[in-house]
């Protein structure tokens, strides 16, 4: 060895680790400031969406019938675009297919508004399939979040995400009435100003995403595709994603855990303003409906730091507990006023500790390799069960009632509770 060389494992080693570590910790500092207002922006867009999307239909058709088919496409399009974006992003980043998925969307609903102002329903229902990519981005945020964050963070950074979902649910529906007066001012049909506008939230959530998230967090992660790694098909892929997740006792609790609360929770909360009408209650839906936005949202924070000090696998447990406990209670919600708003907040806050901690043990249970891949097969399928759920409630409620539907939403979080239970023996002490 020469005089003044340094053997390998010194200090000279140690300040590399040292600077690449704190490099790490600067980007994901700034990922998650720019994904806070990505999620705010993106979130306004699509709770401006919802506020109009079944009234527009049922205007478009002359009817309520098949008013529903508009937020059924606008849910089937975010499903279906999971797994194309998660490929585009495995091979460019996160960036691309992130401003990708929100041009998407400004097309949608540039589409939309102009089905709404000439009467035309396909037209609307092709722009609607179109704004599920910007949900499908909105979603995929909460992974972006997890790229880079460390070990005993990474629920945290997942959960400030879900939690920022607040911001754009309030958002929304505060500025739907200036929305709608501003387009009728114009001249136009009032009902497509909250479209004309979610189109404005898109293009602004592109722009911080394209501006600011730099460099790209999966790129810094190491988890693009190798360079002339060859392409699969679509179906290979989601297949061969499925085949991962069933390798991993982590991951497979992750998936079960995003699309049972997932499923629940929409099909508990879509019937929930009808099972309060047939009782006399219809006034006090939308009340309830926002004390639920605060249970899925607003304790997300609070989540996230238990996930990560307590275990993901223990966040699951409770957050299966929690959902069978506001779905019983649900249950009496027509005999008991009151128990309502208990059992709606206590359904959106077992949503929302499935949703994190599921997520979070689905990211870290596979190699980084797979991952992108992984999530958006989960998505894909959180998304198809979301909307299977939301159909179904429908006819569960008209055939058999809604304490049918809410004693089967508490079997799934009972099933839930015993998998977690189960798959805490065979997992990493650290996720337990």
């Amino acid at each position: 060895m020469t005089a003044g060389a340094v053997p390998a494992g010194t200090a000279l080693d140690d300040a590399a680790v040292e600077r690449e570590e704190a490099h790490r910790a600067a980007v994901q500092r700034r990922t998650m400031g720019t994904l806070v207002a990505m999620q705010a922006s993106g979130n306004a867009a699509i709770a401006s969406v919802v506020a109009v999307s079944s009234l527009l239909a049922a205007d478009l058709l002359g009817g309520e019938t098949l008013a529903g088919l508009g937020s059924a496409m606008f849910t089937a399009g975010a499903a279906l675009v999971a797994v194309p974006l998660a490929q585009h992003m495995r091979r460019r980043g996160r960036r691309p297919g992130l401003v990708m998925a929100y041009a998407t969307a400004v097309v949608g609903a540039g589409l939309a508004t102009t089905a709404g102002q000439i009467g035309s329903f396909p037209l609307f229902v092709v722009g609607l399939f179109l704004i599920g990519a910007g949900q499908a981005a909105n979603l995929v945020g909460r992974y972006v979040a997890a790229d880079l964050a460390l070990p005993d963070r990474r629920a945290r950074a997942i959960s400030i995400v879900v939690w920022t979902g607040t911001l754009g649910a309030v958002l929304g529906p505060t500025f739907a009435t200036f929305e709608k007066d501003a387009a009728g001012s114009a001249g136009f049909n009032r009902l497509i100003g909250p479209l004309l506008f979610s189109g404005a939230y898109f293009v602004l959530a592109a722009l911080v995403v394209a501006v600011f998230m730099r460099p790209d967090p999966l790129v810094v992660s190491g988890g693009l595709a190798a360079a002339g790694e060859p392409r699969v098909r679509r179906m290979v892929q989601v297949r061969s994603a499925f085949a991962v997740i069933r390798r991993f006792p982590g991951a497979r609790l992750g998936l079960i855990a995003v699309v049972i609360s997932q499923t629940t929770m929409v099909a508990v909360m879509t019937m929930t303003p009808l099972h309060m009408r047939d009782h006399g209650q219809a006034d006090l839906s939308a009340f309830v409906i926002a004390l639920h936005i605060v249970g899925m949202y607003g304790l997300a924070p609070v989540v996230g730091i238990a996930a990560d000090r307590l275990g993901r696998a223990r966040v699951i447990q409770a957050g299966a507990a929690v959902l069978g406990l506001g779905t019983m209670v649900s249950v009496l919600a027509g005999y008991h006023p009151a128990l309502i708003f208990t059992g709606l907040f206590l359904l959106g806050l077992g949503w929302s500790c499935g949703l994190i901690g599921g997520s979070t043990l689905l990211t870290e249970s596979v190699p980084i390799h797979d991952r992108v891949a992984v999530q958006g097969a989960a998505d894909l399928l959180m998304g198809v069960s979301g909307a299977l759920g939301a159909v179904i409630s429908g006819l569960v409620k008209a055939q058999l009632g809604f304490h049918m539907l809410a004693n089967g939403a508490t079997i799934a979080a009972v099933i839930l509770l015993v998998t977690a239970t189960g798959a805490r023996r065979a997992m990493a002490p650290a996720t337990r």
